[in-house]
């Protein structure tokens, strides 16, 4: 099993799938860490968070956590566990929402990566394949966006592209 694993794709192009599947084929312990906990106000999210759930099974435990991801991947991360991350996407968006300082939270979460005690898989929206926004809010979350998903790949053993539902190796090797 890779030690960290990022998996990139555009809107449900099957990343989250596929990297479920990378943690399950791993035999160890799945845990799930939601970025985006349940929205009282929003029942279409709270659909996709019970259809993700479901598809999972429950061999998964999850862990809802927001902002603090290095904290959750330190105390979590462990030689009978995989965790998967899902997703940095909403993780940024969360950073950035609360006017957290998004250079400090990514050097702990790099850090906390190198540090975890098992592997870690992380998902992630590739947003800069489209057009450039036509607002300074929606530039600045896409260039976010691409620097964070840079500096995760930087220091992933396995950096997987998703289009189509089919896996495209652009660093590492797709485990057979």
């Amino acid at each position: 099993m890779i030690t960290t694993a990022l998996v990139l794709g555009g809107a449900r192009s099957g990343k989250s799938a596929y990297a479920e599947r990378l943690v399950e084929e791993s035999g160890l312990n799945p845990v799930y860490v939601a970025t985006c906990p349940p929205a009282d106000d929003d029942a279409e999210m709270g659909e996709r968070i019970a259809a993700h759930r479901a598809r999972r099974g429950p061999a998964w435990r999850t862990v809802e956590e927001p902002v603090a991801l290095a904290d959750v991947i330190a105390g979590e991360a462990a030689p009978d566990r995989a965790l998967l991350v899902d997703c940095l996407t909403l993780w940024l968006s969360n950073i950035l929402f609360a006017e957290e300082d998004l250079a400090v939270r990514t050097r702990e979460l790099c850090a906390a990566l190198a540090a975890a005690k098992g592997p870690v898989v992380l998902v992630s929206n590739e947003v800069g394949l489209g057009i450039v926004p036509d607002n300074a809010l929606a530039r600045r979350f896409r260039d976010a966006q691409g620097r964070l998903n840079q500096e995760i790949a930087r220091s992933a053993e396995l950096v997987v592209f998703m289009a189509a539902g089919l896996p495209l190796a652009l660093k590492g090797q797709l485990p057979s």
